[in-house]
This record gives structure tokens, C-alpha cells and sequence, in this order.
């Protein structure tokens, strides 16, 4: 990773830990899970609201956890609005994959999006910090399949 890369992916993962975008509860969801990382002890609860067309009209979440597990949850929460249900699912497969060093970036996203998501690729040099980047993520897909509860076991 380069320098500036690294820098920039410090910058971006310490602005979203410190002020994480959406961090609250959405009390009239219906689609909520629960999702922890017993490595490390992160634990987020995912709120989604979706319109009568599947699309994800607001995202929110609360939890604990590391700058890296607070950074992707904050990231994810402003991405996936106005995303489909297919569209958000098909989203976390190419993240996870992007985060794990198994695919590229190819999320047709704008670029800002894009260019976000590519800073937490930078994860994927700490292999034990990969599951505190995908725990939101994977929350997210639990409770979009109305699974209560995710795991990154």
C-alpha cells in the first residue's frame, strides 16, 4: 500500500469512527439484526427500512466496536440508501470479496462510493481486521434475508 493510500485510509476510517454517519436506531424498521465479532467483541445492531419496492430507504445502526467496525458501518449505512434489496446484497458479496484480496472493485457505484469502499480495501493487509470491516456488512445481509442474528464465525 502506498503512502498516500495508507494516509488516506487512516483519514477516512478515523473521520467515520469518530463521527459515524447514521448511528442511531430506526424504531418502525422491520428489518433488524443483530451481528457480533467474538474475536474482538464488536457488536452492531443494523435498522433498515425499505419502501413497497424493496428499496432501502434508510439505514442506520448502533453498536461498539473498533475504528475499523464503526468506519465500515458508517460507510455502509450511507451507501446502500436507495439501493434495492438485490442490488445491497450483490454489493456485499463484491465487498467482501474486495476486502478479502478475492476480487475487484467493480461495484457500479459513483465514484465518491467507490472510492470509499476501495479505502477499506486496505484491510485486507491485516487479515485479523478483515472481520471488524465486513461484521456491518454482514449484518446488513442478515437482516435483509430476516435472519436476527449474523456472525463473522
Amino acid at each position: 500500500m502506498s503512502d498516500d493510500l495508507r494516509e488516506l485510509y487512516q483519514e477516512v476510517i478515523l473521520d467515520h469512527s469518530r463521527d459515524p454517519r447514521n448511528f442511531r436506531e430506526l424504531p418502525d424498521c422491520v428489518h433488524t439484526a443483530h451481528g457480533e465479532n467474538p474475536l474482538c467483541g464488536d457488536r452492531l445492531d443494523i435498522y433498515l427500512t425499505l419502501d413497497g419496492d424493496g428499496k432501502i430507504t434508510d439505514a442506520a445502526f448502533k453498536g461498539r466496536g473498533c475504528a475499523i467496525s464503526m468506519a465500515s458501518a458508517s460507510m455502509m449505512t450511507e451507501i446502500i440508501r436507495g439501493l434495492d434489496m438485490e442490488k445491497a446484497k450483490a454489493l456485499f458479496e463484491r465487498f467482501h470479496d474486495l476486502v478479502m484480496g478475492s476480487g475487484e472493485a467493480d461495484i457500479s457505484l459513483d465514484e465518491d462510493d467507490l472510492d470509499k469502499l476501495q479505502v477499506l480495501a486496505g484491510v485486507r493487509q491485516f487479515p485479523m481486521r478483515v472481520k471488524c470491516a465486513t461484521l456491518a456488512w454482514h449484518t446488513m445481509n442478515a437482516a435483509l434475508e430476516g435472519d436476527a442474528v449474523a456472525s463473522t464465525e
